[in-house]
């Protein structure tokens, strides 16, 4: 590989690096046509480059721009000395630049105590996943988009149908098995679910309204699982390259450990795509922690194809 002149990013960089995204999502739409079709790639790279205590590094070959990588902590909620590199926080023209730009990023990094790193990046570009792998990252959590398929068949025993106000306890109940599940092994996640009483008084907010989709299946007249679907602008995710206009965002999904291998996932999963179809969405899309053994294997085999990893990676 030619050698690469590494310096700290700077506002002079801005258009070189646009230019480099550009190119990247142009190829990552090649790989996933139902993507954003974004032109103002110079936005998402200022959105980085601005955001509190960012910092970034430039890379350029024989005067010709590289890659570039910056990176900012998110706060205390991912744990203490946290960096992320987001959606728009790197491209490269050769995947293994971004190897010699984390070098100048995570020495900068861990100086400062920032020991905590993730990076989002296209899924479907293995050569910079491998990359970002060799690098001693993993990948932690997943983004997926689909078409909202054709109507299919009821799943004999089960019915779906909407929640009322009068199931906010039965939602909230059903709500907590998602964390209570990712709290075990091989997820271990730290994140602390809201209480009872305040996923009580969420349910009986939103149900009722039609912009959410509040779902329950039902074996025998008895709730056994649970599906929320919403417009991807209620979301606070897939936002940015990796948001499509007018889509619909699979938001939680679980079922009673009982019944998992019947049919209740599936079951609501087509209620899903049936409410999404009826209220205009072509698209819809999901996320999952990639250690979540029943999310990452379900919602591929629902059809859902990966756009962007999450990686991580913690030092020492």
């Amino acid at each position: 590989m030619p050698k690469l002149d590494i310096q700290p990013f700077a506002d002079e960089h801005l258009d070189a690096a646009a230019t480099l995204l550009a190119e990247r999502h142009r190829a990552h739409r090649e790989a996933e046509p139902l993507l954003p079709n974004v032109t103002d790639f110079r936005a998402h790279v200022e959105g980085a480059w601005q955001a509190e205590d960012a910092s970034g590094w430039f890379a350029s070959t024989a005067g010709e721009p590289a890659g570039y990588l910056i990176g900012s902590p998110r706060g205390d909620d991912w744990g203490e000395g946290n960096v992320w590199v987001e959606l728009a926080g790197h491209a490269v023209r050769e995947a293994e630049v971004v190897r010699d730009l984390y070098r100048a990023a995570a020495e900068a990094w861990v100086g400062q105590g920032l020991e905590r790193h993730y990076a989002i990046a296209p899924a479907t570009d293995r050569a910079l996943v491998d990359a970002w792998f060799r690098l001693s990252f993993g990948a932690q959590h997943a983004q997926a988009i689909q078409e909202v398929p054709e109507a299919a068949d009821a799943v004999p025993g089960l019915t779906v149908r909407r929640a009322t106000p009068e199931d906010a306890e039965t939602a909230a109940r059903i709500d907590l098995i998602l964390p209570q599940y990712q709290a075990r092994s091989p997820v271990f996640g730290d994140v602390r679910p809201p209480t009872m009483e305040e996923l009580v008084a969420d349910y009986a907010d939103s149900l009722g309204k039609d912009e959410e989709g509040i779902l329950l299946v039902e074996q025998e007249g008895r709730p056994v699982g649970l599906l929320c679907v919403a417009p991807v602008e209620l979301s606070g995710v897939h936002t940015g390259l990796s948001r499509p206009e007018r889509a619909a965002i699979l938001g939680l999904a679980a079922t009673l450990p009982e019944v998992r291998g019947t049919g209740a996932g599936l079951a609501l999963t087509n209620a899903c795509f049936d409410w999404a179809r009826e209220h205009g969405y072509a698209t819809i899309v999901v996320d999952w922690r990639e250690t979540n053994l029943l999310s990452s294997r379900f919602w591929p085999a629902r059809g859902f194809r990966r756009t962007f990893l999450r990686l991580y990676r913690s030092i020492p």
